[in-house]
């Protein structure tokens, strides 16, 4: 049977490793980013050589109109979803003060981040739910995409924090939610990952690594 799995921000960073560890293991991929499809090209080519279906769609989750595009591709080119995984994430445009920061500010990091990760594994949960009532052996899961500062607060980008934390608690309400139908719903928190996302403050975390922090 074919395994399907959503993956948003598939293109890079996170996102793309589980893209390839998913590739590796025969599941058909549907990706997300904000990056054409002309622009993610060679990435979707890469990973169509471990004899994968792979299509993209650019789209932004933290609108709804996007969302419901990228589900209702994959129900046209698949017919099925088996996994979401929820890693789309942005930091602040600016890294500002908890004291100085904007609604700008919150408002893009929050849309894409908590709300829009949030009705995306709302609307495939119903869509998961439909496939187990009408398939025995169907077998979903979401996978929420946090980070350690769920917990750890930073006080020069506290949007991100937020989000993450809400996502946190989402995933716990989804699971609760979803688990009398056998669909699990897990977080991932990972620590600091070098990425696209991560770059701007790389040096930083480079010295500080290098005196002895230890992530956590």
């Amino acid at each position: 049977m074919q395994r399907i799995a959503l993956i948003t921000g598939g293109s890079r960073g996170i996102g793309l490793g589980i893209a390839e560890a998913l590739a590796a293991e025969g599941w058909q991929l549907a990706i997300n980013g904000m990056r054409s499809e002309i622009q993610v090209g060679a990435v979707l080519e890469r990973l169509r050589t471990r004899g994968v279906k792979v299509i993209y769609y650019q789209g932004n989750v933290g609108r709804a109109e996007d969302r419901q595009k990228i589900l209702d591709r994959v129900r046209t080119r698949f017919g099925a979803l088996h996994l979401l995984v929820n890693n789309a994430g942005v930091a602040p445009p600016q890294r500002l003060d908890i004291l100085e920061t904007t609604e700008a500010n919150y408002d893009h990091v929050m849309d894409i981040n908590l709300k829009g990760s949030f009705f995306l594994a709302q609307a495939t949960a119903r869509w998961m739910l439909e496939q187990a009532e009408s398939r025995s052996d169907f077998r979903g899961a979401i996978v929420n995409i946090s980070s350690v500062s769920a917990t750890v607060a930073s006080i020069n980008r506290v949007e991100y924090c937020i989000s993450k934390a809400g996502m946190a608690m989402m995933t716990q309400a989804l699971a609760l939610r979803l688990a009398p139908h056998g669909i699990p719903v897990y977080e991932v928190r990972p620590g600091i990952i070098e990425t696209d996302m991560t770059a701007a403050v790389k040096e930083k975390y480079d010295a500080l690594l290098a005196e002895g922090l230890a992530p956590q």
